[in-house]
């Protein structure tokens, strides 16, 4: 089902900032220099972020980085100790939270078990001043579960739905009054894995049929890869790298990132030489091994400390050549002897870990192509890595 057709957007209640007005030129989410303490807690530390208008928006990171917090001075739960916060254009810093175009699904739903899925969907319309009539918030509940896939289930009660129809009545809730931002507060940490990945792809789909900026608080990397356009990722009440899914898996700004957003092996060292575009580094088992740095780095000196960040499965596992050992380490293409450590059989890849004299443990996912190619190894084997020098990163050590 397509979006909400525009006639038919409730009237925002006295005093709140009407959503039909907003400035369609300014993001809908804007954060200068925002900063909120608790006491001697800095839980967001100056924080200057922009959410353009109908994006997916994931804040990233662990516990206690900031994420949540921020999500809650979005919602006006909390006021900013210092800066200001804009959404749609206008200045919302002190702004108290009713009176706001946002709405939020939360962690645990927050139904109400006492209502059927029909008074909690139409909820928010009865708290509307003036309150729409009986005959517009039933069309509008049955509009909102129709865009929810929940047909037909306006008189089930919450305890009758599963974790995944809780869900979507939560959602369904959060959107009957058609707010200008939806914030998601690790709404899918509930459900088993089947399901959330089920929910995720319905998130997306929802989100571009309604044309609504969504912002997700999350802690699982791979939930953010998959459902956003843009994704900051938070650290100590800091945003360290804001980017596509693609950017921070690909041009991870500093070991952090790269540690977070997927897997890594890291080659700790020093700078020994810039090459063209490449920064060569002297590790600190004496190889000298090269990588390119990301874009927007600033350029290393011979005081930082640097690593060399490998994904795994751009790694090559094979037979192990006749040539033992390092073969030229610092040219354009690593290869270095190794032994099959440990296998897992994880059904689309295999992982295997093996160890080298120099580099100690190494992490290689070998998809089943190549494994049905060369018939898998098996701990105790010996075997040659290799690695094309333009998929290793020269990052800043933490």
């Amino acid at each position: 089902m397509g979006p909400l057709p525009s006639g038919s957007l409730p009237k925002i209640g006295e005093g709140a900032t009407d959503i039909r007005t907003k400035d369609t030129a300014a993001p809908d989410v804007k954060f200068e220099a925002v900063t909120k303490r608790y006491g001697a807690v800095l839980a967001v530390d100056a924080i200057d972020l922009e959410v353009s208008r109908g994006a997916f928006m994931s804040l990233l990171g662990p516990s206690g980085c900031g994420k949540t917090t921020s999500l809650r001075l979005i919602a006006g739960f909390d006021q900013p100790t210092s800066g200001d916060i804009h959404i749609a254009g206008r200045q919302v810093s002190h702004v108290p939270s009713y009176q706001r175009p946002v709405n939020m699904v939360f962690q645990h739903y927050a139904l109400f078990p006492h209502l059927n899925v029909a008074d909690n969907t139409a909820y928010g319309l009865r708290q509307l001043r003036p309150r729409p009539s009986k005959a517009e918030i039933r069309r509008r509940v049955d509009e909102t579960l129709e865009m929810v896939r929940l047909p037909g289930y306006q008189k089930r009660r919450v305890w009758e739905l599963s974790g995944g129809q809780q869900q979507r009545v939560a959602l369904a809730r959060a959107l009957i009054n058609r707010p200008t931002v939806l914030l998601l507060d690790e709404p899918l940490a509930a459900l088993d894995r089947k399901l959330r990945r089920e929910m995720q792809i319905e998130l997306q789909t929802l989100q571009r049929e309604v044309g609504i900026t969504f912002i997700l608080v999350t802690h699982d990397q791979e939930e953010a890869l998959s459902m956003s356009d843009r994704v900051s990722l938070m650290r100590d009440g800091r945003i360290v790298q804001t980017g596509s899914p693609q950017d921070l898996y690909d041009a991870p700004i500093d070991r952090y990132v790269a540690d977070f957003v997927g897997k890594s092996n890291f080659f700790e060292g020093t700078l020994a030489g810039i090459d063209g575009g490449d920064i060569v580094v002297r590790l600190d088992c004496g190889l000298a091994m090269r990588g390119r740095r990301p874009c927007g780095a600033a350029s290393p000196t011979r005081e930082t400390r640097l690593v060399i960040a490998v994904r795994p499965e751009l790694i090559r596992i094979m037979p192990r050549c006749e040539a033992p050992g390092v073969v030229d380490p610092a040219a354009s293409d690593f290869h270095i002897g190794a032994r099959v450590k440990n296998r897992i059989f994880l059904g689309e890849h295999t992982e295997y870990l093996v160890t080298t004299d120099a580099l100690g443990d190494v992490l290689v996912l070998s998809p089943k192509r190549s494994e049905a190619a060369s018939g898998g190894f098996s701990p105790g084997d010996e075997v040659t890595i290799e690695w094309q020098g333009d998929t290793a990163l020269a990052l800043d050590d933490d």
